[in-house]
């Protein structure tokens, strides 16, 4: 992937966003404010799931989670409902986020649209961008989350997670999850919900 002055740019801004992040994960020996090693880690997979990633679907990528903190989950109830309005809220927040560092960087209209709906999860049948983006969130999750969310929640509900995320993805992008570098516990919740 060729990156650009102006994409450059824009990944700076990000990650000076998300710098803000009052959450931080060790990785590899270092520190970093959680947002940014995430947004990190989104991109290094685009890279090496598509390596010819448009523009409009590596900014979205380095700023899936832009600022995620300042919505917090306990905002809202804590059901089913609440969990999707604030995914809902979240998604119309990551937009409006990155659209004022697009507009800043001096992007064009066209390209911040392409993003936000990236960003919304609109035209997820029509856009194979949306498609990429969601299996490279999907990647991520099932190589640095995955084994700390199992170890939160009983099997049966890791399980229905695991096919839920499975369900969301391409041919391609189940593929690539399978020749990830997963823990052995990773690789039996797998065999148990029969993705293999």
């Amino acid at each position: 992937m060729v990156i650009s002055d102006k994409l450059g740019q824009a990944f700076r801004l990000f990650d000076l966003a998300n710098s803000a992040d009052p959450n931080s994960e060790d990785y590899q020996g270092e520190s970093y404010p959680k947002e940014v090693l995430y947004a990190m880690r989104m991109t290094e997979k685009l890279k090496a799931f598509a390596p010819n990633a448009s523009e409009s679907l590596q900014l979205a990528a380095r700023c899936q989670h832009i600022c995620r903190w300042e919505i917090s989950r306990d905002a809202y109830e804590m059901n089913r409902t609440g969990y999707l309005k604030w995914r809902q809220a979240l998604k119309k927040f990551h937009a409006q986020k990155a659209s004022e560092i697009l507009t800043e960087v001096g992007y064009s209209e066209n390209l911040i649209r392409e993003v936000c709906i990236l960003l919304e999860k609109k035209q997820m049948k029509k856009n194979p961008d949306s498609q990429t983006l969601e299996d490279v969130i999907c990647l991520v999750f099932l190589q640095y989350y995955f084994d700390p969310f199992a170890q939160k929640h009983e099997e049966n509900k890791t399980i229905d997670i695991l096919q839920k995320t499975w369900r969301k993805m391409s041919e391609q992008g189940q593929e690539a999850a399978l020749s990830l570098p997963l823990s052995q516990e990773a690789i039996h919740l797998i065999k148990k919900a029969e993705l293999t």
